[in-house]
């Protein structure tokens, strides 16, 4: 074979490899081009109606809104629940206080029985009924203040104070210049540093010049 037949077959050679690329290529965007009206045929199918729109977004505004109904209903149980706890706490505030004052009910029992016994007995230990009185007045007492900050004060002597005292009664003196506290009628109380309950005295008024 000539030199010349020779570069004649390799110029064949590549001007078919050539076209059969061509082809391929060719063939290739025929394929990726049906791929794409396929996805677009696709699209289109599943694109909803303006009535299927709209039915899709009511059955999400009725979930939304039966979420929103549950929520309510569970704040409403949670606020009827704390408003129970909270009258149960003011009704039973005073149960520890009650409790500690119980005690002092079955004493003064026991004193009214041994009065009673005693009067029926014709043996009146009136020294020691008294003495037994007075144990549980300072029993109480002194409860309430060291439990409880209730402290009873007296005000005999002193200047009469509008904040602290309530006059029942009241009397001339030339012996004072200004209003005085003469006698506690009923003492008064204090809660901690407030006066819960007014001392009831009888006051000393200066006289009229």
């Amino acid at each position: 074979m000539s030199k010349k037949e020779t570069t004649q077959d390799n110029e064949a050679e590549k001007t078919g490899s050539g076209a059969a690329e061509a082809q391929d290529n060719e063939q290739a965007a025929d394929n990726i081009s049906e791929e794409t009206q396929q996805n677009s045929s696709e699209e289109q199918a599943i694109e909803l109606t303006p009535e299927q729109k709209i039915a899709e977004l009511e059955a999400q505004l009725a979930e939304i809104r039966d979420q929103l109904l549950r929520k309510a209903a569970d704040f409403e149980n949670f606020r009827k629940r704390m408003n129970q706890e909270k009258q149960s706490s003011i009704e039973y505030a005073n149960q520890t206080l009650l409790l500690d004052i119980i005690p002092i009910i079955d004493d003064f029992e026991r004193a009214i029985i041994a009065g009673e016994s005693g009067l029926n007995t014709n043996n009146t230990d009136y020294p020691g009924f008294l003495e037994g009185i007075k144990m549980i007045e300072k029993r109480f007492t002194s409860q309430l203040e060291t439990k409880w900050g209730l402290k009873r004060f007296n005000s005999a002597g002193e200047h009469f104070d509008p904040n602290k005292h309530e006059a029942l009664m009241m009397e001339k003196s030339p012996d004072v210049t200004e209003a005085v506290v003469q006698e506690d009628l009923f003492k008064g109380y204090l809660l901690k540093e407030r006066v819960i309950r007014a001392a009831k005295v009888k006051v000393l008024m200066p006289e009229e010049k």
